[in-house]
């Protein structure tokens, strides 16, 4: 084993810092898509084109102010910008003009009317941004790299990788679960999702309450897009891939589970990056063997709990 180490360790360094880094991205949707279930209790197909639209828009956002030659620090409020607008345009548009309507409907009609969805925004995306890639990688490249300690070994990273990606994660798990835990409004919501008849006869706006929280989890899976956009080339297809992942990691947590989420985030990103370093074959496997592994042993996922039904 210490061989391995001695061997292997400079491999296994650069792995950790990028599983951490895809763990962020992929908690950024995932949580969004937690928070859409538990209000909905839809399991949103097309959240994942929301996560490719947030980033083909902060993609181009970013090469408009580069292009014009305005301050290249402009580029990282505009990440949050474009995935703010692709949260406050096409979550409402979404959930008041599709959702609403099947959400009381059978859990295949809500999965086949999501996919339809998830299907026609991949052609919206190919109409307006077209099939070649689309890059830009402004935003990492000025913050440079970092030296990173390893043992006896440093290793060159990207600082926008080791901090910027990992650090807005952090804070939207500690901002979600003080917001839901120590707000009224947060009350509310886990009212809503504990038992929406309740809350309706107490006087709470559920469908209000809906489509914000929709709105939200809209715009977090935008932002999750718009962060990784700096580090990889947007192409069709993206958002699919993105959205399988984060069922991978929802259900590996348990359906409506926000730190559950964190923690499954990171370790399907640590097995998928340890993966790709050391044995690429099984990059695409070893997310959903973690997934089947936790769901043989506890079928609600890590952190889920038995509901009761009712009859």
């Amino acid at each position: 084993m210490l061989a391995w180490l001695s061997d292997n360790g400079l491999l296994l360094g650069l792995a950790v810092l990028d599983g951490l880094a895809s763990a962020a991205s992929i908690f950024m949707v995932a949580v969004g898509l937690n928070l859409v279930f538990g209000v909905m209790r839809i399991l949103n197909v097309a959240h994942g084109s929301l996560y490719a639209i947030g980033a083909y828009s902060a993609a181009s956002l970013t090469l408009f102010l580069t292009s014009r030659g305005l301050p290249g620090w402009l580029c990282y409020p505009a990440l949050v910008i474009a995935a703010a607008l692709v949260g406050a345009i096409l979550g409402p548009l979404i959930e008041r003009v599709l959702l609403k309507r099947v959400q009381n409907q059978e859990p295949v009609l809500q999965l086949l009317v999501t996919f339809a969805l998830f299907m026609i925004l991949e052609d919206v995306q190919k109409l307006i941004w077209g099939v070649q890639p689309v890059s830009n990688d402004t935003p990492m490249r000025l913050l440079g790299t970092v030296d990173v300690p390893f043992g006896t070994d440093v290793i060159p990273y990207t600082a926008y990788q080791l901090y910027v990606l990992p650090g807005v994660a952090l804070l939207t798990l500690v901002g979600l679960a003080w917001f839901m835990r120590r707000t009224l409004a947060g009350r509310v919501i886990v009212a809503v999702t504990t038992d929406r008849e309740a809350a309706t006869s107490q006087g709470i706006d559920a469908a209000k309450v809906t489509m914000l929280t929709f709105t939200f989890g809209a715009a977090l899976a935008a932002l999750g897009g718009a962060l990784a956009s700096p580090m990889t080339s947007m192409v069709p297809g993206v958002g699919a891939s993105t959205i399988v992942l984060s069922f991978a990691v929802v259900a590996t947590a348990g359906l409506g589970q926000i730190e559950g989420a964190a923690i499954a985030a990171v370790m399907i990103g640590l097995g998928r990056s340890i993966a790709v370093y050391l044995e690429p074959e099984l990059e695409v496997v070893v997310p959903y063997l973690i997934m089947v592994l936790v769901l043989l042993v506890r079928p609600q996922g890590l952190f889920g709990v038995t509901e009761t039904r009712r009859i």
